[in-house]
């Protein structure tokens, strides 16, 4: 993919508004390396790259020069930010402990975890995870790695002098700041007797929500529950099959699995999928017959699997759209880190939303029966709600997204005398914005508000 197609792809910029081009070709193995305040993985064209993060990295940034009207970069954007999507930076694909003794102990734990008491779990995990918030690559708590390395890309194109001012469709719908989605992993029979109760709790904060049901063994779904769940506004998705660590630790067993998992889309009426514990191999995923995926995290220092897709947007996999998680999950949260405040969850937000980026959480009925995590969950949903209305963030469940971000991948900008319109189905739902130049910042800003010299947002 070119780097005008790159640029294309993200923000739906029209696609001759950049004249940027890769210089040079790779060098080396891949390895790590920095284009400014972005962490890369892959090859650059000059200098050198290194396998490990901490270590002082080359900065590809020293080697941008301009060209006429041509902006040459010493590395392929498009080659590094799909290797941080698909996590091709992660030593073992597959995470945790790496070899037959990580293998030993994942399939032990998943043996005896239906008997181990949660104090027990937080123990082991506890142990397990040790550490894993000292890694600095991926940045915790949120890392924007892949937004950091396409916001330099489009200062380049505006410091060349081409234009001062790049139209492009803005990320969300109606010019939305941001957007939320709650989804509610459920785990066991006593988290879906608990599901109707916690869709009064959503409904009481006008927070619509998806429910993702285990479909092989665990406990019965039913089609009342279902029928319930989609009849009151909220969304059913698939959650693994049977939660038991295995979906992807053998691709035999996986593609049976993915036979099965794909009749229940069809019973669950479901469009989204998401694995147990977050396990996942993307490189699989064409087996799966859904619209959109929520097993990769931005950061993954909290679960089983080391890695993380450093992005705070949704982005296609094949024909499947991922909506990463970019929050700390609950259990997590309480059983992990031992804090039952939402000063995380906060800290989190902010960092996504001050790039107009996708906060999306997990919260399992099953871990907020206790009452002093569901008073959290509370607070978090007074939280959101709050920001909904003081900073005009789109509350949305993931079926909406995916919805939203196919028909904006469909739009395109047309130049109709001294300004620019958007054409394709959904356009109604879009809004021109500008990116352009304020010194060195990038700021962004609706057409309107442009004309009256108002930014909406600094990055």
């Amino acid at each position: 993919m070119a780097i005008r197609d790159l640029l294309t792809d993200y923000f739906r910029c029209p696609p001759g508004c950049c004249s940027l081009e890769v210089s040079g070709d790779p060098i080396g193995d891949p390895g790590f390396f920095r284009f400014g305040d972005a962490v890369c993985y892959g090859q650059p064209c000059a200098g050198e790259s290194s396998s490990d993060v901490t270590s002082e990295l080359y900065d590809v940034a020293h080697d941008v020069r301009f060209e006429g009207s041509k902006c040459l970069v010493s590395f392929d954007p498009s080659d590094v930010v799909e290797n941080l999507r698909r996590e091709r930076y992660v030593p073992d694909s597959r995470g945790g402990v790496p070899g037959t003794v990580g293998l030993l102990m994942r399939e032990g734990y998943y043996l005896l975890r239906p008997w181990l008491r949660v104090s027990m779990r937080r123990y082991l995990q506890r142990f397990f995870l040790q550490g894993r918030l000292k890694t600095s690559f991926p940045a915790w708590p949120v890392d924007r790695s892949v937004e950091k390395i396409l916001q330099n890309l489009m200062r380049l194109a505006l410091q060349n002098g081409s234009s001062e001012k790049i139209p492009f469709i803005w990320f969300w719908p109606q010019g939305k700041s941001g957007c939320v989605v709650m989804t509610h992993d459920v785990e066991t029979s006593s988290g879906l007797e608990f599901c109707p109760s916690l869709m009064d709790i959503n409904d009481s904060y006008q927070v619509k929500a998806s429910f993702q049901l285990i479909p092989g063994a665990r406990y019965n779904v039913s089609r009342e529950i279902l029928d319930q769940i989609w009849i009151r506004g909220h969304e059913v998705n698939v959650h693994d099959w049977s939660h038991d660590g295995h979906l992807f630790s053998d691709h035999g067993l996986f593609l049976e699995k993915a036979a099965k998992i794909n009749q229940s889309a069809k019973e669950f009426r479901a469009t989204g999928f998401r694995s147990g514990a977050l396990y996942r191999n993307s490189d699989w995923y064409d087996a799966l017959a859904f619209a959109y995926d929520m097993s990769i995290p931005n950061v993954g220092h909290l679960d089983p699997q080391a890695g993380g897709c450093c992005t705070i947007m949704p982005y296609f996999i094949g024909h499947i759209l991922e909506i990463p998680v970019t929050t700390t999950q609950d259990y997590s949260l309480f059983h992990i880190l031992g804090d039952y405040s939402i000063d995380l969850w906060r800290r989190q937000l902010g960092l996504i939303l001050e790039s107009n980026g996708l906060a999306s959480f997990i919260v399992h009925p099953d871990y907020i029966l206790e009452k002093s995590a569901r008073a959290t969950y509370v607070a978090l949903l007074e939280c959101l709600s709050q920001l909904r209305e003081e900073q005009n963030v789109w509350l949305a469940r993931p079926g909406e997204v995916n919805a939203w971000w196919r028909s904006r991948c469909n739009m395109r900008l047309v130049h109709d005398g001294s300004e620019w319109r958007i054409e394709g189905p959904g356009k109604e739902q879009a809004r021109v914005a500008y990116a352009t130049l304020k010194g060195n910042d990038l700021t962004y800003a609706f057409a309107e508000d442009r004309a009256a010299g108002r930014f909406a947002r600094v990055v």
